[in-house]
């Protein structure tokens, strides 16, 4: 009988997968430069394990999230170290300042072709589990939660949020800045570009050097560097 994953669980099983992975000469992904390509082999091979271990609800490109059951709760993202980026789907501008609403496991590669014997190499140089509170935009957080400290008003949050293109109407900026003022936002981790879907950039988490709550370093071969 299956065991029930958890989040610990979940931690262990992609360092593991990490160690793994990066010993692993493959012929499929040899001269391969679409990182979406690699990135849903990676993923599909992660959630594949997971599977056959534990008992968990593995999501689909409809549900959008890879790990959607309440208590895991957590999208999977594979990205190269030359740019450490992936998109997620746009559902709400406050996702920017309030969070994205789920957990990310950040699997970043440096990728590695050996044209003697035509394999290539996924060397996992960084993963990083990133608890969903620490899942929005870490410079519009920082600031607003500057701006709260400093006695900011609905109008300063307004205009604030407008210099920042924030992708919403004049009514809902209203909305979000009382929310802001009623409830600062958390320090987030991530650098999120407005879009028609998030560009969520990760190079902060990557290069972290400082314990962070709710920031698991899973693999960090950078830190040795």
């Amino acid at each position: 009988m299956k065991e029930k994953l958890t989040i610990a669980k979940l931690k262990a099983e992609a360092k593991a997968f990490c160690i793994a992975e990066s010993k692993i000469k493959n012929k499929f992904l040899f001269g391969v430069t679409d990182g979406k390509a690699v990135g849903t082999h990676i993923e599909h091979k992660f959630q594949e394990q997971l599977n056959v271990k534990y008992k968990t609800t593995i999501g689909s490109s409809a549900i959008g999230i890879d790990l959607p059951a309440d208590d895991i709760l957590t999208d999977i993202k594979v990205t190269s170290i030359k740019q450490p980026q992936s998109s997620c789907p746009f559902k709400d501008a406050k996702q920017k300042i309030f969070r994205l609403g789920y957990n990310l496991l950040i699997f970043v590669y440096e990728k590695k072709d050996d044209s003697k014997t035509k394999t290539s190499t996924l060397d996992f140089v960084s993963c990083s589990f990133i608890s969903k509170e620490r899942t929005a935009d870490y410079t519009t957080t920082y600031r607003l939660r500057e701006m709260v400290k400093d006695k900011a008003n609905e109008e300063d949050i307004v205009a604030y949020l407008n210099d920042k293109h924030i992708p919403a109407d004049e009514i809902t900026l209203n909305q979000i800045a009382k929310q802001i003022l009623k409830s600062p936002p958390v320090q987030g981790y991530l650098t999120i570009s407005n879009a028609l879907q998030w560009r969520l950039q990760y190079q902060r988490v990557v290069t972290l050097n400082k314990t962070v709550q709710g920031i698991s370093k899973v693999i960090d071969k950078l830190a040795k560097k």
